[in-house]
């Protein structure tokens, strides 16, 4: 099976080296990211293997624009009828199919490598209409609330999503990872505001965090957040 529950009603669904998320709701189902350009056939399998059908899906949240989280958008969309929430300052790279802005290592050896392993300048993602922009604090009417905290450094337009559910869980997406330990995005196209954004986070009350690369801390995780960046 190729979605893998985290807690009840949440499934991590990996695609290649990047995390979407699949939230089962009676209210309409939601989507936290696409993954790369091609990724909709195994997301749309795993929702399959849920017991779901492709109109289940409604929502299709974008934590920001970067190809690994916005690739499969277009096609999804076209898939389901899913509606859209992007951050203001990345729309036009979702809608339009503009260039990606550049992307900076990381401090660290570790980080320089493996950026310069797996980040490669990107075509633009095929454009497709986004219908809700979405800005920092906004309450999305969605999942019985999903609260938006713009986080910008790794990407100007990277919102996380606070749920108020199992005790408070985060969708930290690119602001850090989790692969080998908590730590920094392998790039940033500002890494100084990056640092606030973490900051910002490091304040927030939640017992669970997940990430776009690694794997999901599943207690104490503000605690954790706030002893590395608060």
């Amino acid at each position: 099976m190729l979605a893998k529950l985290i807690v009840e009603g949440l499934y991590i669904i990996p695609v290649g080296a990047v995390n979407t998320f699949f939230i089962d709701s009676p209210t309409g189902c939601v989507l936290i990211d696409t993954g790369f350009p091609g990724s909709e056939g195994a997301i749309l399998q795993a929702i399959g293997e849920l017991g779901k059908k492709p109109t289940d899906l409604q929502h299709i949240v974008l934590t920001h624009s970067h190809p690994d989280h916005i690739g499969s958008y277009a096609a999804l969309k076209r898939a389901t009828g899913a509606q859209g929430y992007i951050h203001p300052l990345d729309a036009p790279l979702a809608t339009s199919g503009v260039p990606f802005r550049p992307l900076t290592p990381s401090p660290g050896l570790i980080n320089g490598i493996l950026f310069r392993r797996f980040i490669h300048p990107e075509p633009p993602a095929e454009a497709a209409p986004v219908e809700h922009l979405v800005q920092d604090g906004d309450i999305l009417p969605i999942l019985g609330g999903l609260k938006a905290v713009h986080i910008p450094g790794h990407c100007a337009g990277q919102l996380a999503f606070l749920w108020d559910q199992h005790g408070g869980l985060l969708f930290a997406a690119d602001a850090c990872s989790n692969m080998m330990g908590l730590g920094w995005s392998l790039g940033h196209e500002d890494f100084e505001e990056g640092k606030r954004s973490l900051r910002k986070l490091a304040k927030l009350d939640f017992k669970i965090a997940t990430f776009g690369h690694g794997n999901a801390l599943m207690s104490n995780a503000s605690q954790q957040f706030h002893k590395k960046w608060g």
